[in-house]
């Protein structure tokens, strides 16, 4: 037994007679007048079933959420619309398989052997699958048999049906195929009918293509949502400001280039396990704590962009932070950190430049150790000039045994540090140019000599890479600056 959709469009369309595309076989023995009339008559019955097709179809298309429910009319109106028997629906799965979705039967007729017929050629046949890449999108191509799906069809439903088929084109790849059959022997196929097949069948595609479209529109906003969340969780792991040292002004920036970056930066009080214990309801840190104890400052960034490197960011972070509460110099950190994300970064292919280093107020001493990420740069006001803070180092995630070296460097009154990621140094303007080094340290120089505070200077060469690269051009990769000046006596 075969169902039929449970209603029809707001406009059905009435069945015609089998004869209905023919002119009377008499009308040449007419008067010309009365077979002018009669031409005429029935391009106007012609035009007015294709009006009310598209009409049907269309108030279908606006109507049903679910492509189900339109496929269910397409066997229906292809075969009410050409005085045809019945129609059946075939579909190609992105699987390669060939299936007979839909079939209809007008009048209540028995379609068990129309039924059993297209099923038995369908499962002669079969889509050839492409990769994962090229799938639902390739070509169909049959394998195992020379003969087309039409001819199949054809041979399977004998000769006493007359059978028409129409290709489902979505994007010039067919994803189908809509026959009509009629048992008539009189039944001819002609050019309207065959308009008619193939403008049901263009609808199809039209739903087809829409429903993938709106799935496609809802896989993105659910990715749009999941980003947004990611890019949030990011940005509440960052500092949401910088905390107040003693005898230290800091200033800190961080631009993604996508919604979610690779680059971090960290304040962390080198006794925040102390800290806590005395404050186990407290939220925040009081300043009384923060400005008696060494401090840690920290710049890093993950190889890559985008969420693979947000995620590898804020395992960086948590590792980093524990690392920390062990107390040990900046060397040891790191060698410690390596050793402990060495076989997650391994496995994902990336690794992590990272600059550690502890600010101690009472002394005023920096002491750092460097792995592999771009040396931050110190200007000593007392004799106006600058040097790299550099260590030997490898990559966080290279080799599981590297060592890391350590340095000091004693600051006085007035001396500016500024910490960067590769971002900066490798903004391009539209002619391919690199903002580089160079001009970095004249931005810095300048920004050292007329900038009054941390926060002039990170916002002085903030304007100077955008200015350099275009204020309508993007950044191409995370951006992120940290700015440390020691104040005045």
């Amino acid at each position: 037994m075969f169902s039929t959709p449970d209603a029809m469009t707001a406009r059905p369309l009435p069945r015609q007679s089998p004869n209905s595309d023919h002119s009377s076989l008499g009308a040449a023995e007419r008067t010309p007048v009365a077979a002018l009339k009669e031409l005429v008559a029935r391009l106007h019955r012609e035009q007015h079933k294709i009006q009310n097709l598209l009409s049907s179809l269309g108030f279908a298309l606006r109507s049903f959420n679910n492509l189900n429910q339109f496929l269910e009319l397409i066997p229906l109106m292809a075969a009410r619309v050409t005085d045809a028997d019945g129609g059946a629906l075939i579909l190609f799965k992105p699987n390669g398989q060939i299936r007979l979705e839909l079939l209809h039967c007008q009048d209540g007729q028995a379609c068990q052997d129309i039924r059993q017929a297209i099923e038995m050629a369908t499962r002669q046949l079969r889509v050839v699958e492409g990769d994962a890449e090229t799938a639902g999108t390739t070509p169909v191509v049959f394998t195992d048999i020379q003969e087309s799906l039409d001819d199949q069809v054809s041979h399977y439903l004998g000769a006493e049906v007359q059978l028409l088929g129409a290709p489902i084109l979505v994007k010039n790849v067919e994803r189908g195929r809509l026959y009509v059959f009629s048992r008539d022997s009189e039944y001819s196929w002609t050019a309207t009918r065959q308009k008619l097949v193939r403008l049901v069948a263009d609808q199809t595609a039209v739903a087809i293509a829409n429903d993938e479209l709106t799935a496609e529109l809802r896989k993105k906003e659910r990715l749009d949502r999941e980003l947004e969340i990611g890019a949030d969780i990011q940005l509440r792991l960052l500092p949401r400001q910088c905390p107040q040292i003693e005898g230290v002004e800091l200033a800190a920036m961080c631009k993604t280039a996508d919604r979610v970056g690779g680059d971090y930066y960290d304040f962390i009080p080198t006794n925040y396990d102390q800290i806590r214990e005395k404050n186990p309801n407290s939220k925040e840190i009081s300043d009384s704590h923060k400005t008696s104890v060494p401090w840690s400052i920290v710049i890093g960034d993950v190889m890559g962009k985008g969420v693979p490197a947000g995620l590898i960011m804020t395992m960086t972070r948590g590792m980093l932070r524990a690392e920390v509460l062990n107390r040990h110099s900046p060397g040891k950190i790191l060698q410690h950190l390596n050793r402990v994300m060495y076989a997650d970064l391994e496995n994902s292919h990336r690794f992590v430049t990272l600059f550690y280093s502890e600010y101690d107020p009472e002394t005023k001493i920096l002491s750092y150790s460097n792995a592999a990420h771009n040396p931050p740069l110190l200007w000593q006001a007392s004799t106006r000039s600058l040097k790299p803070l550099d260590t030997w180092g490898m990559l966080i995630g290279l080799e599981v045994d590297s060592q890391y070296e350590e340095a000091q460097v004693q600051l006085a009154p007035g001396d500016t540090i500024i910490y960067y990621t590769d971002g900066f140094t490798d903004a391009a303007n539209q002619n391919g140019d690199r903002f580089d080094e160079e001009n970095l340290v004249q931005a810095f120089r300048w920004a050292c000599e007329n900038c009054n505070g941390s926060q002039e200077v990170l916002d002085y060469l903030f304007e100077q890479v955008q200015q350099f690269i275009g204020l309508t051009n993007r950044h191409g990769d995370d951006m992120t600056l940290v700015v440390m000046q020691v104040k005045g006596n």
